[in-house]
């Protein structure tokens, strides 16, 4: 295999099987990343140095600087140098020869503080890293006990087991940063939800809430700090072994299975034993192999060490003792953290929509017992959300480098439940972030495949799924030519844009290029977003529209219900009127809920819920659009009062990887009237509601809109004025009770009164 250089070459491990005794059966494997060129952590440094300039955060030839005694430094030494960057490597007089003359070999600049300091060694080393960072502008720090691209490195580790291996039953590995272990426990679950997970640490440590003993010898595991890498919840079971237990093993590793390992590695292989003998006759068990024995000639593998630290005379268990969590350990013992207190677990909400279910979505969170976190640029903008009692942490979220940070330095991974959004335009965001953190969501790809409907319309192209004739055009110059592809009257409309903004039918093509005129000059959005610059020309559908509310879970699609759609008068398509459930045939039902199926299947969309428009022509069902996200318009209210299901709690339910129920517990109907302006003006007063709202079936009356703004008939879902909510048997009842809404409440301008 041929490579074009160190850093390709990182990964693609062997994957060994090991020859021990073990149930009828079952198989054990050593993942070998000990192959690497200098050990696992090269995926690590692979990964962050790769992401941070994706992310623009390390720019070409800038410094990195790291502080590490062991591996870490050697795989950020190999990357940085083999893409050009100066590398500086902060370390203490405990770092052995032979690592030293490696990180000088590879040319980094090797900084060994000379004492400690109150911190200890750690505190030495990271004094003079931030003095280095002050003198070296630009530079970078990986910082891989708290940076989630830790964990992230091992997705890739995670495929290789399952492309060479396929489904296994036990992960094994040990447990220092919490990245390895972690990281490609949560990747493997994400295919084997019934995935157990095994840890080794050090007695001594205090990764799993053990007193600290200092001078400990095992490296490469254990710690006295707690890293924000470190995600407990995701481990089923907590071994301990001491330094005696450890280095034994790892003599045995060598001289039973011929590999000549580091102490974490026969940490890893003393657990795959035990665990061989026990497990379920025909198991697959996997453990990661970090590191090999190089570093460890003069301690593990030295008699003449043994003797001078009086290993032999700590205590040796040939099996583990049963503790209950928190039980001091001296030799090798195990724990379930299952046992483990309860900790406060946050959701993370990057930003909301403003027409009310984005302040409903965090009080859905706290209802289920999880804090509730905002992340926001503007709080002022939701009304209410801080008396839900969430926290609002102010950032720029529409920076992913400073949305990255904000999380990083605030929360410990295992602080974290889920990551979610009720605003269109931070779907994509919110995919990206919860990939970064491997926590549950669609791939950034599916949801930018959405949110652009140019890309969607590329998607259902090939893949068949019905839809209207398109163009799109990123030039004025394109737009004749995309016309006459069309057909008059077409759409023309922003690729990524929401609530019906700038989507306007035009009946002739200089209506046309002057209207994408006025789109492709536009840069950022509402929420400043740079946009797309891209427009799309479409077949105009004079059909009837319905949206189809679907949840995903892998490739489980449940179908919520639909909802029927009415839309102003042309050339504009803003939404006046939601009925749900749509009356509708059976038949068309599932002609409907098939064609969605399929679209979401070509998006690759896989996980919560989608709010899909179609337009029900006389060629049956044809995509509008996928927004990949939960319907708004009061949509999901309309559905909680109709079957009694709170899609917007499954969502967050969904997000925090919290059991679903989608099953309505009621049949009834729905709907909601949005109220609008029929002509330009200066908004007085918006008259009647108290009276509509004491009328038979009406569920709620809001006004959003403020006296003294001035109003327009409508152009988008922004100039809505307000909105009545009705509830009865039947779809007719729901109307009627719209209907004698809308008669009932007048808007009254300054200059002028209409009734609505």
């Amino acid at each position: 295999m041929i490579f074009e250089s160190m850093n390709e070459a990182i990964g693609n491990t062997p994957l060994v099987r090991l020859a021990v005794s073990a149930s009828e059966g079952t198989r054990v494997y050593a993942k070998l990343e000990l192959a690497n060129a200098f050990g696992m952590k090269d995926r690590v440094a692979k990964n962050i140095v790769a992401e941070a300039r994706r992310l623009g955060v390390l720019r070409p030839g800038a410094p990195i600087v790291e502080s590490s005694s062991g591996t870490m430094a050697l795989g950020v030494a190999l990357v940085g140098r083999s893409l050009s960057h100066p590398v500086h490597i902060v370390t203490d007089p405990r770092t052995d020869p032979t690592t030293l003359a490696k990180l000088r070999a590879l040319g980094c600049e090797v900084h060994v503080v000379p004492a400690m300091t109150d911190g200890g060694w750690q505190g030495a080393r990271l004094a003079r890293l931030a003095e280095l960072m002050r003198e070296l502008p630009g530079s970078f720090w990986p910082q891989q006990y708290s940076n989630p691209d830790n964990p992230g490195a091992y997705r890739v580790l995670a495929d290789e087991i399952l492309r060479d291996l396929g489904p296994v039953d036990t992960l094994v590995g040990a447990v220092g940063s919490g990245g390895s272990l972690c990281g490609t426990g949560r990747a493997l679950r994400r295919t084997l939800p019934g995935l157990r997970v095994v840890g080794v640490d050090s007695v001594g440590s205090t990764l799993f809430d053990q007193p600290d003993v200092p001078g400990r010898l095992q490296s490469g595991l254990g710690n006295s700090l707690h890293p924000n890498n470190l995600d407990r919840t995701a481990i089923d079971e907590i071994h301990w072994l001491n330094d005696r237990e450890a280095f034994a093993a790892t003599r045995d590793l060598a001289r039973e299975q011929q590999i000549f390992a580091g102490n974490t590695s026969g940490s890893v292989y003393r657990l795959l034993r035990e665990l061989a003998l026990t497990a379920t006759p025909g198991s697959r068990i996997v453990g990661i192999f970090p590191d090999r024995g190089d570093r460890y000639t003069e301690t593990v593998y030295s008699d003449a060490y043994w003797a001078a630290h009086r290993l032999e005379e700590l205590p040796f268990s040939d099996a583990p003792a049963p503790v209950g969590y928190g039980t001091a350990v001296r030799s090798w013992s195990r724990a379930g953290l299952d046992e483990r207190p309860a900790r406060q677990r946050h959701l993370l909400f990057v930003e909301a929509n403003t027409s009310g279910t984005g302040v409903q979505a965090l009080r859905a969170a706290a209802a289920l017992g999880l804090t509730a976190v905002l992340l926001t640029s503007k709080p002022e903008r939701y009304v209410g959300a801080v008396e839900t009692g969430c926290e609002v942490l102010v950032c720029d979220t529409n920076q992913m480098p400073v949305l990255r940070k904000a999380i990083q330095e605030r929360f410990r991974r295992e602080e974290i439940a889920g990551i979610t959004t009720t605003s269109d335009f931070y779907v994509p965001t919110v995919a990206g972030l919860a990939d970064w953190l491997g926590l549950p969501g669609n791939s950034e790809d599916a949801a930018n495949r959405c949110r652009n409907k140019a890309s969607l319309r590329r998607t259902l192209k090939d893949a068949g799924v019905p839809q209207p004739r398109f163009a799109v055009v990123t030039d004025v110059a394109q737009v004749a030519a995309g016309v006459a592809a069309v057909g008059l009257p077409c759409v023309v409309k922003p690729a990524d844009d929401s609530g019906s903004n700038d989507v306007l039918l035009c009946a002739t093509a200089a209506e046309a290029t002057e209207h994408a005129a006025r789109v492709l000059a536009v840069e950022s959005n509402v929420r400043g977003l740079p946009t797309a610059r891209t427009v799309l020309i479409e077949e105009y559908l004079d059909a009837l529209e319905y949206s189809v509310e679907m949840f995903s879970d892998g490739d489980e699609v449940t179908c919520v219900g639909v909802t029927a759609k009415y839309l102003t008068g042309t050339p504009y398509f803003v939404e006046t009127r939601h009925v749900f459930p749509a009356p509708l045939p059976e038949a068309e039902r599932a002609a409907l809920t098939d064609t969605v199926t399929l679209a979401l299947k070509a998006t690759g969309m896989r996980f919560g819920p989608t709010h899909t428009e179609v337009k029900l022509t006389a060629r049956g069902p044809e995509i509008i659009e996928i927004n990949p996200r939960l319907a708004g318009g009061m949509i999901p209210e309309l559905i909680r009062l109709a079957t009694g299901s709170d899609l917007l709690e499954q969502q967050v339910r969904a997000a925090a990887a919290l059991p679903v129920d989608l099953s309505a517990e009621r049949s009834g109907h729905a709907g909601i009237q949005f109220l609008l302006a029929e002509h330009p003006g200066t908004l007085a007063s918006v008259d009647g509601t108290a009276e509509v709202l004491s009328a038979e079936g009406i569920e709620r009356v809001t006004v959003t809109a403020s006296e003294g703004i001035d109003v327009r008939p409508p152009r988008n879902a922004y100039d809505r004025l307000g909105h009545v909510i009705a509830r009865g048997d039947d779809a007719a009842d729901v109307m009627d009770a719209l209907d004698s809404a809308l008669r009932g409440i007048s808007v009254q301008l300054c200059t002028d009164t209409f009734a609505k």
